[in-house]
């Protein structure tokens, strides 16, 4: 570590929205420092589907940042609390997953975060391991720590609770269990959105508790969906994802209220404060000035997951679209082409759902059935009329393949055999 503990302070506090303690941050890279050592800094991160959203991004890019300072970043995956899922802003019981989808989720979780920050250089864990053991005995234990006046501070439980709505005592273990990563890893700082402080805090109470120094707990402002309303997530078909292809990811940034670019430019770029602050200004006037922003917005954040060049095509693909649908014709030749996912691809035919989402093009199957059934999945311009539709990937190579208002993309059949 090069820089001196205040200078490291200043830097990772940054866009902060809090810090607990205030100055527990410096105090612990002081110490560190005088020690040393790295900080150990924690995120845990749920299998909660199979993509990871600029929302995620937004708290992995301060994780990077430690990670760049020399810390230790240790990322925990849940595989064990993901099967119950964190009720966290959320106003409804969560629907617990199998085991196979908490494993089929966590697949890709890794290469998706290896966007934004070195995975080889972290340490990577599975929070089954020290929460599978333990003992009925065990946890009661460990609930004695917490009463439920605590959890019913929190806003969600509050709200959920005044409205005669139902938690499930599984809901509010989830804190315990996500306080006992920190123990288990001996945290010195935890990192998570806003949506996360109550859970951060249980976590610093029960390390305090197991002798431990209490860890400093750190979190990061909420991004926003595409929706301009709510916070970014894949229920909600509202976000945008790591692994999106630059022209999805382009064309969705496009789209977002004007009211939101502000925060889109501090949170998911990483362009100069003060030109995110002259950026943001000129935004407010709207107009033909609001909507270049918001290309330079989109252009920035696609070249931080795929590189200038996908970003400059992305751009292209998107223009190109907007002349076709002003009545400039457009032909396969200038579309953007989109290779065939192999995983599409079973029994030597590509089903219109899988190629969707396995291409990245929609968040979940299920948005892209809603899709093909509202008519917005079209093939050579002619809509796809089943969501059982299914063709040889010979078929389709060559052909343009237009989802909503995208612009069209020209399908390229995989040279390669499909997976088993």
């Amino acid at each position: 570590m090069t820089a001196s503990p205040a200078e490291q302070a200043r830097v990772l506090a940054s866009g902060v929205a809090e810090l607990h303690p205030r100055d527990g941050l410096a105090e612990r890279l002081a110490a560190a420092t005088s020690e040393g050592r790295p900080l150990r800094v924690k995120l845990g991160i749920d299998p909660s589907s199979s993509h990871l959203t600029l929302g995620h991004a937004v708290v992995l890019r301060k994780l990077a940042q430690f990670q760049r300072l020399g810390h230790t970043v240790v990322l925990i995956i849940g595989n064990f609390t993901g099967l119950v899922g964190d009720p966290s802003g959320r106003s409804q019981t969560r629907r617990l997953q199998t085991e196979a989808e908490v494993a089929e989720h966590a697949r890709t979780y890794l290469e998706q975060v290896a966007r934004v920050l070195d995975v080889d250089a972290a340490e990577v864990r599975w929070n089954a391991e020290w929460l599978a053991p333990m003992t009925f005995a065990e946890v009661a234990r460990l609930a004695a720590h917490v009463t439920v006046a605590n959890l019913l501070e929190r806003d969600d439980f509050r709200t959920r609770y005044a409205a005669g709505q139902p938690i499930s005592l599984v809901e509010f273990l989830y804190p315990l269990m996500q306080g006992m990563d920190s123990v288990a890893i001996r945290a010195d700082v935890e990192l998570g959105g806003t949506d996360q402080t109550f859970n951060l805090h249980v976590g610093r109470d029960l390390q305090r508790a197991h002798g431990q120094p209490g860890q400093v707990v750190l979190t990061m402002p909420l991004l926003r969906g595409t929706d301009g309303v709510q916070k970014m997530s894949k229920s909600l078909d509202n976000g945008i994802y790591l692994d999106e292809p630059p022209q999805v990811q382009y064309g969705k940034l496009m789209r977002i209220p004007d009211q939101v670019v502000p925060e889109y430019l501090r949170l998911t770029t990483d362009l100069d404060p003060a030109e995110v602050e002259t950026l943001a200004s000129q935004a407010a006037g709207g107009g033909a000035v609001a909507r270049d922003v918001k290309r330079r917005l989109a252009r920035e954040v696609v070249a931080l997951y795929h590189g200038p060049e996908a970003a400059r095509a992305a751009e292209a693909a998107f223009d190109a679209g907007v002349r076709q649908r002003a009545g400039v014709s457009a032909d396969a030749g200038s579309a953007t082409p989109l290779a065939i996912p192999p995983s599409a691809v079973r029994d030597g035919t590509v089903w219109v759902v899988a190629l969707l989402a396995e291409a990245g093009l929609v968040g979940s199957r299920g948005e892209a059935r809603r899709l093909v059934d509202q008519g917005a999945v079209r093939l050579d311009g002619k809509p796809v009329d089943s969501v059982e539709q299914s063709w040889p990937p010979a078929e389709l190579d060559g052909r343009l393949l237009t989802v909503g208002r995208r612009s069209p993309l020209r399908l390229q059949a995989s040279q390669g055999p499909p997976p088993p």
